[in-house]
């Protein structure tokens, strides 16, 4: 009888508070953090940044060396 306590812990016990454990902190996790927001926002923003850098570059090419899109 002295062996049925470790063995219930170990096979019933244990494994059902692991999973409560970890639905309960998936249940909480979801979500962005303030800050995961804010950094996912500033990488959505940066390719149309970067792109409107772009255009700028090669308007300023256009005028400054027409040709320059036909150089290799």
């Amino acid at each position: 009888m002295g062996e049925a306590v470790p063995v219930l812990l170990i096979t019933i016990v244990i494994p059902i508070w692991l999973v409560l454990h970890y639905v309960t902190k998936v249940k909480t996790s979801k979500g962005l953090s303030a800050e995961d927001e804010k950094m996912l926002s500033e990488v959505w923003e940066s390719p149309n940044r970067m792109e409107d850098r772009i255009k700028t570059l090669e308007r300023i090419l256009d005028i400054e060396a027409p040709n320059w899109r036909g150089r290799s």
